[in-house]
């Protein structure tokens, strides 16, 4: 068996744990038993990339003192083509037949039973091409389980219905590309609970990084993070990531091979260089190859809002502190059943002032709760914390939105809201009503390009302070722009998967606060033009 070269236990290892050699040993020689399956590997035996290798020394050679493993979820997130699904295979296979456990219980899991299976037809080819496994274990592929005969193991793919079938006695949890799954439960039934009656349970979580972070498999990959990087402590926890720094160059080859531990191995560069190459040519691309071939989290294809620079805005707002001061206001009310959002603008009292924002988001009650789990978006927690409000009902009341921003003209001296003309006519009726300057906006290149690219300048130059409103920054985050042949901008709200109408209100309520401003000055597009870019 080769040995890793100057192998050091990781930094996570308690201290009243130890590092056991023979445990170590056993693992990476029970894995290097196997053969790979695919390409011009095939058939050739799994000897363990160094990267490999110390994940598995880490996982099955840290014991506690009484003996038993130290960690029982490890998080793997690495680009593609390195290596996962044989390393997740194998893994499976250990955990089912060489790890000792009587009927041990081992799953594979992804976001569907197609997705879970690729890990499975890995393991079932493995256990083919090795005699000592072929005569000891049973493959059952119709149904997607191996039996390991001596223990009267199995190691089965779950179907996607799996998270409402409560009663397993979980040995080992194998996740493939976690990034995908359409929602947390099948996760939680997996690692909450369902193997307290066994000493050393394991979930094995492996993936790419994925695009949406309201996702279950965001969070355990914030939480890898906040323990790699000091912040949040749990031995029972293994995190390992493998990607470029969001200040890192995308296409230096430096960063690559940083990114990518199988680089030259599994994957050729040539093939990063040419879709590297690609991706200058196509900024549509760019995206695709930060996730892909960088594994960084990445919202969709074409990024507007640089969300480092956004966050760098996060100056605090006292709403105390505004009363009484001139504001605009922007509306976008959406559809009966979804968000609407309010923002207030507070235009610079001087040179050395920021333009304020203060926004408000509603919902409707009743649905709140399918929300979160149809979403995976925490609209319960921003409830609490206060940053959404709920009306009542199963669709949006628009009379208590008006009271509520009737209440808000009573604090500060509203000169303006302006509104998407689309399903707001009675709204907009009934706030002229109150006494408010209500103007149309139109969602059109005219009139959201200017006030658009002036928010990025804004922000660039950290002229907004918008208090790290987190509903609001989600909106940010999700806008895809679209331009016109003349250069001109705007969110685009097809393409933007996501919701984004606390970022059009502020769009829009930042144009009329640039325009009118403390005054009836001239506003700052005509002092000096738009900004081009």
């Amino acid at each position: 068996m080769r040995k890793l070269k100057k192998y050091k236990p990781t930094k996570f290892k308690a201290k009243t744990s130890v590092y056991n050699e023979t445990a170590a040993d056993y693992a990476v020689n029970f894995i290097e038993c196997l053969c790979h399956t695919k390409g011009k590997w095939a058939g050739m035996p799994f000897e363990l990339i160094d990267w490999q290798e110390q994940i598995i020394r880490d996982i099955f050679g840290i014991l506690k003192p009484n003996g038993y493993r130290q960690f029982n979820i490890a998080y793997v997130e690495i680009p593609k083509k390195m290596g996962k699904s044989e390393l997740a295979a194998a893994v499976a296979l250990l955990l089912t037949c060489g790890d000792g456990e009587q009927r041990a219980e081992v799953y594979g899991c992804a976001a569907d039973r197609q997705q879970a299976s690729i890990v499975f037809d890995v393991a079932a080819d493995m256990v083919e091409l090795c005699p000592a496994l072929k005569k000891r274990v049973k493959v059952l592929k119709s149904q997607k389980r191996i039996v390991y005969e001596p223990t009267n193991s199995f190691y089965q793919v779950l179907s996607a219905e799996a998270y409402s079938k409560h009663g397993f006695n979980i040995h080992g949890v194998v996740f493939d590309e976690l990034h995908i799954q359409p929602n947390r439960k099948l996760y939680d039934v997996m690692t909450k609970g369902s193997g307290d009656a066994r000493m050393q349970p394991l979930c094995f979580l492996i993936t790419t990084a994925g695009t949406d972070t309201n996702s279950i498999c965001y969070e355990v990959h914030q939480k890898a993070k906040d323990i790699l990087e000091g912040r949040k402590h749990d031995d029972t926890f293994y995190p390992v990531i493998y990607g470029a720094d969001e200040e890192d160059d995308w296409t230096d080859p430096k960063v690559w091979k940083k990114a990518n531990p199988s680089l030259g191995i599994t994957v050729d560069i040539e093939k990063v260089k040419t879709a590297c190459a690609s991706a200058k040519e196509n900024p549509g691309e760019e995206n695709t190859f930060r996730q892909l071939r960088l594994n960084q989290w990445v919202k969709q294809a074409v990024r507007w809002m640089p969300m480092n620079k956004w966050d760098q805005c996060a100056f605090p707002v006292n709403e105390e502190e505004l009363e009484g001061r001139v504001c605009y206001g922007g509306l976008d009310l959406s559809s009966t059943t979804d968000i609407t959002a309010f923002v207030l603008v507070f235009p610079p009292l001087d040179d050395e002032d920021k333009y304020y924002i203060l926004p408000y988001f509603w919902i409707p009650e009743d649905n709140l709760d399918l929300r979160v789990r149809r979403d995976h978006v925490p609209y319960d927690i921003w409830k609490r914390q206060g940053f959404l409000q709920t009306t009542e009902g199963n669709v949006i009341h628009y009379g208590y939105i008006e009271k509520f921003i009737e209440r808000l003209g009573q604090r500060f001296n509203i000169r303006e809201i302006a509104f998407d003309r689309w399903g707001a006519v009675q709204m907009v009726q009934n706030l002229e009503g109150m006494g408010f300057t209500v103007v149309p906006f139109g969602q059109g290149f005219k009139d959201m390009s200017p006030p658009t690219k002036e928010l990025m300048n804004l922000v660039l130059s950290q002229r907004i302070a918008h208090g790290g409103h987190p509903v609001l920054r989600w909106h940010m985050d999700n806008i895809y722009i679209k331009r016109d042949p003349a250069g001109n901008i705007k969110a685009d709200k097809e393409k933007s998967t996501e919701k984004i109408d606390g970022a059009v209100a502020a769009i829009m309520a930042l144009d009329r606060a640039i325009r009118c401003g403390n005054s009836n000055a001239e506003s700052v597009y005509d002092s000096r033009g738009l900004i081009s870019w």
